[in-house]
């Protein structure tokens, strides 16, 4: 029985976890995973080699590429999702630094409409960002703004890092309302910055 998994457009762990849960429909067999990004390619094939799967690339156009990877019988996956790592090449993948509640000055009502737009727009994109960095008052798009909320789950579920200053959210007291993400610090938010292919701030 062979499996086909697109993963075009997901970041890490994302692909890992598809490629995951379809070896695990089978009990052997072939699993081809389409992939758009490097990270993502060299993850999958790590972690098929890592369960003594053969894995190889079959075919590249671009920066698409399917691996073709062989499940023999008696393969153990003992690995839960939410224990999967991912290794990130350096200079590979975009952050997008996120420094404010609305995008622009001039009128807010307009500027909190167009940060709501942005980030919908960034559920639909290809590749995603390796990360999403929320500053200042940017942190209340991942608190007490339940529109953005429901656009940062929706990133956060296709494998986009979501990170929101720790000082940020104590200056406006709202480490208690974080809903999606992770709390973080400057020296990790420089780190994420430092590794990224490019940097976008918006705010």
């Amino acid at each position: 029985m062979d499996i086909k998994v697109d993963a075009k457009g997901l970041a890490c762990p994302m692909p890992v976890i598809k490629t995951k849960k379809a070896l695990e429909e089978i009990e052997s067999g072939v699993v081809e995973v389409t992939v758009d990004d490097v990270a993502p390619r060299e993850n999958v094939i790590k972690f098929a080699k890592s369960l003594n799967c053969e894995a190889e690339v079959v075919s590249e156009d671009g920066p698409v590429t399917v691996i073709r990877i062989k499940k023999g019988e008696n393969v153990n996956i003992d690995i839960n999702d939410e224990d999967i790592t991912c290794d990130l090449p350096s200079g590979r993948g975009e952050v997008i630094a996120i420094m404010s509640n609305k995008i622009g000055s001039g009128n807010d009502e307009l500027g909190t409409v167009l940060i709501k737009g942005f980030l919908f727009a960034q559920t639909e994109a290809s590749p995603l960002p390796k990360s999403i960095l929320f500053l200042n008052s940017g942190v209340e798009l991942t608190t007490i703004n339940e529109a953005t909320v429901e656009h940062i789950k929706t990133l956060e579920s296709k494998g986009v890092e979501i990170l929101s200053c720790g000082t940020c959210l104590d200056y406006y007291g709202l480490k208690d309302e974080l809903k999606v993400g992770s709390i973080t610090n400057m020296y990790t938010i420089v780190e994420n910055m430092k590794s990224a292919s490019k940097v976008v701030t918006i705010g």
